[in-house]
């Protein structure tokens, strides 16, 4: 008895492929790390700004009383009889200049440079005081003529008076060591001095172009250590604070802000002229150090090594994959020159040919025809002639391939 034979699929089974794509388990793995150090970065951050600004919150602000804050100062102003009032607008702080008046700018060089020199035209000639805190060279220049800022800060906190200025020879020793500043004013009061420069010093105003006195005075303070609540009962501080800031009834504690609308007004000035110079020059750093980075790397050290594979392909899993790769380009004519040239490199020692002229005509079709006295020219159709149109022509010449193969290899 025999059995019919088990039905079959007529349809051509589908190829079996290998998917390439990532996991999302794959995908974690490799960006796990990344994320982690940007999560650290961004904490860190977090922590930095937090720290910074619970230490910074009301500098030198006469309403706080944090550590860094002045309304300590403020406080005993008031009980001597001295208003204070606070401003951030520079509108403001050249309306309120006046010979009754005493101006504080706390942050000099957080105004622009059409700021500056609008301020300085209020107060020149308003027979009032002005005093500015710490300015350095973007803004000494123009708010106190003559005074040029050294680029080297003073090393010691608190200092001598060493000068005739009554208000610090009676304030004694203060905290006044900070930025150091140099002027050509003879009439000028130069006081605690650090290593032959000033850290405090007061210019008398004159009468605009006639030079005449006037009541009026400039002082510039290298520190603001002795305005802050936590530092005003050291040395002097508080002395020199009370007589520095206390000469007139009226006290206008300017706070230059960024949202006044004189800041926004910089006249000529480019994007890059607001841009500081270290930046531009480290922006440029960078370029030279990502242009040599991509030198170094795209330089050949040496040959190729080849790498063994991690695991093992099988043969016709190669074949099978090349052989999709042509059927979906349709390059039936590089699969033809593939077809051939296999079966010359095979056929060439069968019949005496060297390997090197395998792909030459006039040395493997003599040899070929001698072998199975046939025609030449088919053997040169087959062997070296031109791409077939179809995929039908394609199976027919790996079988005629394949058969003259096996007739020069049968005895």
């Amino acid at each position: 008895m025999t059995t019919a034979p088990p039905a079959t699929d007529p349809r051509p089974a589908a190829p079996t492929g290998t998917s390439v794509s990532p996991t999302a388990r794959q995908v974690w793995t490799r960006t796990r790390g990344i994320l982690l150090a940007l999560l650290l970065l961004l904490a860190a951050g977090i922590a930095v700004a937090a720290i910074r600004s619970g230490t910074d919150h009301g500098r030198l602000d006469p309403r706080s009383a944090d550590r860094s804050g002045s309304r300590a100062v403020a406080e005993l102003l008031n009980d001597r009889g001295v208003s204070t009032r606070v401003v951030t607008t520079l509108a403001a702080a050249r309306t309120a200049a006046g010979p009754d008046t005493t101006l504080l700018v706390a942050s000099p060089d957080l105004l622009t440079e059409p700021q500056q020199h609008a301020l300085r035209e209020a107060t020149r000639n308003s027979d009032g005081r002005t005093v500015l805190i710490a300015p350095g060279g973007p803004s000494v220049g123009t708010l106190a003529p003559g005074v040029q800022a050294d680029a080297a800060p003073s090393f010691d906190s608190t200092l001598a008076p060493d000068c005739a200025l009554p208000a610090a020879r009676r304030a004694g020793p203060a905290d006044t060591g900070g930025l150091r500043y140099t002027t050509d004013d003879v009439r000028a009061d130069l006081c605690y001095p650090s290593d032959g420069l000033a850290t405090l010093v007061r210019l008398p105003a004159t009468g605009g172009d006639t030079g005449t006195a006037r009541s009026g005075d400039t002082v510039v303070l290298g520190a603001p250590d002795i305005l802050y609540n936590d530092r005003l009962d050291d040395e002097g501080n508080a002395s020199l604070a009370l007589q520095l800031l206390g000469s007139r009834p009226h006290l206008v504690w300017y706070l230059p802000s960024l949202s006044d609308d004189s800041a926004t007004d910089t006249g000529d000035r480019t994007f890059f002229s607001l841009i500081p110079s270290g930046w531009l020059w480290g922006t440029l750093q960078l370029f030279v150090a990502a242009a040599l980075s991509a030198l170094w790397r795209a330089r050949r050290l040496g040959p190729l090594v080849p790498e063994r594979l991690p695991v093992a392909i099988r043969a016709s899993e190669t074949v099978e994959g090349r052989a999709r790769l042509y059927r979906r380009t349709d390059a039936r004519d590089r699969a033809a020159a593939a077809l051939r040239s296999a079966t010359r490199i095979r056929l060439a020692p069968l019949v005496g040919v060297p390997p090197a002229q395998a792909h030459t005509p006039e040395a493997l079709l003599p040899a070929l025809s001698a072998r199975l006295h046939g025609d030449g020219q088919a053997l040169h159709t087959l062997l070296f002639g031109p791409a077939p149109g179809d995929n039908a022509g394609l199976i027919a010449l790996a079988d005629r391939l394949d058969a003259l193969e096996s007739e020069v290899r049968r005895p």
